[in-house]
């Protein structure tokens, strides 16, 4: 159980869903092992989240477990899909726990949002990879079948095909030098959003418990603050591509940004979010 996620489901305002999918992993696999490690490593945080003065076992979280995986991706995104519309059917938000970043694909098409919101240090804007179209390596393309809009933060490496996508007017780009003084501005005011961190986005130094490390990436710091920023407005979240190989600097980071989603997504009904009203789903609390 993710640690402090102690809702009934019945009462749930956020529900976890471990998804350890880990099928089309490049380079180095191990994101089998991604949302039992998330757990584990967050099991050092203090409850209490003095910046909102909130407590994580008072936000309504529950703990769904893990949506076994097997080796047929399609089949395995279509179940994964049902249990995350479950959770948006019941008003509450999925917090999706990779597992390779294919499985956002189910949380996009449980959630239909306007837009698509991907920290990443890859575009994944491929049609498909090694003959693969539900690669990892595609899923940005994916979430545009369902999204009007993909924004892609921390992005520093496609290929050339994928640069040509991303210059289209549905793809916005903002390179990891540029990710500390870009804000969204007006661009998520009433848009209901996905938001997804791959924590390859960060750099190597921070999470080297990753399959594709890529260096010159973000640093935590401003990986937490787009999620804070975008979390009002978003309707599901995930993060993914946490693996085995390193002590647990990638899970840990993992688990943290989950808990500042939750913070910043319940601060919305506390009446104190720093961004004012999302726009997005209300959610209740007991507080």
């Amino acid at each position: 159980m993710f640690p402090g996620a102690v809702a009934e489901r019945e009462d749930a305002n956020f529900v976890v869903v471990g998804a350890p999918l880990d099928v089309s992993t490049t380079f180095q696999p191990g994101t089998r092992f991604g949302p039992r490690r998330i757990r584990t490593f967050a099991e050092t945080f203090d409850d209490y989240d003095s910046r909102t003065t909130q407590h994580f076992s008072e936000r309504q979280v529950h703990d769904h477990g893990d949506v076994h995986a097997w080796d047929d991706a399609a089949e395995y995104l279509e179940f994964l899909e049902g249990t995350l519309t479950d959770v948006v059917w019941d008003d509450a938000v999925p917090l999706l726990l990779g597992g390779e970043h294919t499985v956002s694909v189910a949380g996009v098409r449980a959630t239909a949002p306007d837009v698509f919101v991907c920290l990443d240090a890859h575009l994944d804007l491929r049609e498909e990879y090694d003959g693969n179209p539900l690669s990892h390596a595609c899923v940005t393309r994916h979430a545009l079948e369902v999204a009007d809009e993909a924004i892609v933060l921390g992005a520093r490496t496609g290929s050339e095909s994928e640069w040509q996508r991303a210059s289209r007017e549905d793809v916005t780009v903002v390179p990891p030098e540029s990710v500390g003084e870009w804000n969204f501005g007006d661009r998520l005011a009433d848009r209901e959003v996905y938001l997804s961190v791959d924590i390859d986005a960060a750099d190597p130094a921070y999470a080297p418990g990753t399959g594709t490390m890529e260096p010159f990436g973000l640093e935590p710091r401003e990986i937490r603050d787009v999620v804070r920023e975008v979390a009002p407005h978003a309707v599901g979240f995930d993060v993914v591509e946490v693996n085995d190989r390193d002590d647990g600097q990638a899970a840990t980071l993992a688990a943290k940004v989950c808990r500042e989603f939750v913070f910043s997504r319940a601060a919305v009904d506390d009446g104190d979010s720093e961004d004012g009203d999302s726009g997005g789903t209300s959610l209740d609390t007991d507080d």
